[in-house]
């Protein structure tokens, strides 16, 4: 169940968004953490795909891309608005892949670019538990990835991890254990789940090498005012060998899955 604010914040940027793109005929869609029920304040995004039956015009683009911090300034209590991303374009261009007007929203800003990428596990959260705002469904058009995408989309994801999974001061310390425990349960089971229920199946199974160092992410991750002790932020600090450890251990798993043809 959602709190009132963010769903009034929800309603309020999708109205604002279908007024804008009303010539291109937008299908808004809500996925992620939000939709899976596992949206936690400090942590969560709030995942948005729009998809337009026309293309995105120079115009439109230009209004939606200032369009989370027209909201923000109008309604300065509602904290939500800046935490929504994602991305808008046109239907065709999104399933063929090809070059076209993306207005896309990140962690670090917005900007107007010519492609946007999708991962396999955005796809899966899109049809599986994902939401139609406004507009017409047309997600039977998508289509779910399969082992060999989903694994790849692992193998991608657990780079990423080698290279810049450090402890540091931040929340997002703790995040990369999660990262790691969402994409080891997906690898062994073939199936979407939470960050939350994740971590908790990799220390129930326990296949984390690190399990105290996980069960403290999971601990600030159901409570998230926990990060400004300043214990907690010590503590995040130094991860970095329990999350390099972890990414190790979800690396073995991945190499052995490409061993018994489960990745192309």
């Amino acid at each position: 169940m959602l709190e009132p604010r963010l769903r009034l914040a929800i309603n309020t940027m999708a109205v604002s968004i279908a007024r804008i793109l009303a010539d291109a005929q937008p299908s808004i869609y809500l996925y992620g953490s939000v939709t899976a029920e596992d949206y936690h304040p400090g942590w969560s995004d709030i995942d948005l795909l729009v998809l337009t039956r026309e293309p995105i015009t120079e115009a439109q683009a230009s209004a939606l891309v200032t369009l989370r911090q027209a909201l923000a300034s109008r309604d300065p209590d509602t904290p939500h608005y800046r935490l929504f991303e994602g991305g808008m374009l046109d239907l065709g261009s999104f399933l063929t892949g090809g070059e076209t007007r993306v207005v896309y929203w990140g962690t670090t800003g917005e900007r107007i670019k010519t492609s946007h990428a999708f991962s396999a596990f955005d796809r899966m959260s899109l049809l599986q538990t994902g939401h139609l705002l406004l507009g017409k469904d047309v997600r039977r058009h998508i289509e779910m990835p399969d082992y060999a995408q989903i694994t790849a989309a692992i193998a991608d994801h657990t780079h990423t991890i080698r290279e810049h999974g450090r402890g540091a001061r931040s929340i997002y310390a703790y995040g990369w254990l999660l990262d790691i425990a969402r994409c080891m349960y997906v690898l062994v089971n073939g199936r979407p789940i939470t960050k939350t229920a994740a971590a908790q199946w990799a220390l129930d199974e326990r296949v984390c090498p690190c399990p105290a160092e996980l069960s403290m992410a999971l601990t600030v991750r159901r409570q998230p005012e926990l990060i400004r002790d300043e214990g907690v932020l010590a503590y995040a600090e130094g991860l970095t060998e329990a999350i390099q450890s972890f990414a190790a251990l979800l690396e073995k798993a991945l190499g052995m899955q490409e061993y018994q043809g489960g990745t192309p």
